[in-house]
């Protein structure tokens, strides 16, 4: 049986589908045009670019005719599964979901940005049946830093509670901030890595945090002090993801302390970081997406979708 999934962040235009009897992927997706020096979109015009670029990538998603006896459709129709949470960027992606399904006559199932993230990375690390226990993830990315207590949950397959979160600055925020700073394209993340990478320069950070949550603003500022006094560019770089890496270590410290040694799973766009990722793995029994599915992407709702018609 074969699933569509449909995500419009506020970040990329994604569709993919998934085989469920071969537990295969096949996605495709478009990166949201960002000007130079500016750092991301207005809603506004993420819902313009998605109008426009989603018939581009369900065309070429489903240019192999195999694909087409869909099943079922999910899509993300909010960033996270509580009641307050709306953006506008995820209409067009809710809207063509609703589409097809008239056409096909197909079912719509529909979830929360963060929970295809989360499916997308248990998926990806080969640990699915993690959806019938108890688990931390870790959503880290340019809209949220979030500390997830996750639970089996008959309607929507996973309970998330927050357990901790950033006061302020994201971490993606925090890395695009500082990769614009240094004159990299908006999104940031692989550009300021490849630059880290080069630094031979060691950082020990205590990070900033008030009880379980953590504050990430003082990165930038430090960042612009270290440029003021002409660092370079490779070293103000990897203070930027090392100061990502101890917080998020701090918080992961703090989240097992209270919830007990439960598996964690790490989600989102900065965790497809390798010097982030690396550190981690090092101190942590934890699972990782691959790049291609930590960053946004439809592969998660379209296997809530198959979760969802069993």
């Amino acid at each position: 049986m074969l699933f569509l999934g449909l995500d419009t962040s506020n970040y990329t235009t994604s569709a993919a589908v998934y085989d469920s009897e071969k537990n295969n992927v096949i996605q495709n997706k478009m990166l949201l045009p960002v000007k130079n020096g500016e750092l991301g979109l207005r809603q506004s015009d993420a819902v313009f670019h998605h109008t426009k670029q989603l018939p581009i990538i369900i065309s070429e998603l489903f240019s192999d005719e195999h694909l087409r006896n869909i099943s079922a459709i999910g899509v993300s129709v909010r960033p996270r599964n509580i009641e307050s949470s709306y953006m506008p960027c995820f209409l067009p992606g809710e809207g063509t979901a609703e589409s097809i399904s008239a056409v096909i006559g197909s079912c719509v199932y529909k979830t929360s940005h963060q929970i295809g993230h989360i499916l997308s990375a248990l998926y990806s690390s080969d640990k699915l049946d993690l959806i019938n226990r108890k688990f931390i993830a870790f959503h880290v990315s340019g809209g949220t830093t979030d500390c997830l207590f996750c639970e089996p949950d008959e309607k929507e397959i996973i309970k998330v509670t927050q357990i901790s979160s950033s006061l302020d600055l994201k971490a993606g925020q925090a890395i695009d901030r500082v990769g614009v700073m240094l004159g990299l394209q908006f999104p940031c993340g692989p550009e300021l890595e490849k630059l880290a990478l080069k630094s031979t320069e060691s950082f020990k950070i205590k990070p900033s945090m008030k009880e379980l949550d953590c504050s990430l603003s003082g990165i930038e500022n430090r960042c612009r002090k270290m440029l003021s006094e002409n660092k370079s560019f490779e070293d103000i770089s990897k203070f930027c993801l090392i100061s990502v890496y101890a917080a998020i270590n701090k918080m992961t410290e703090l989240a097992l302390y209270k919830f007990g040694q439960l598996p964690v799973v790490f989600a989102g766009g900065v965790m497809s970081n390798s010097i982030i990722r690396e550190k981690l793995s090092g101190n942590f029994d934890a699972y990782f997406a691959k790049s291609e599915f930590s960053c946004d992407n439809a592969a998660g709702t379209a296997i809530y979708a198959s979760l969802k018609h069993k």
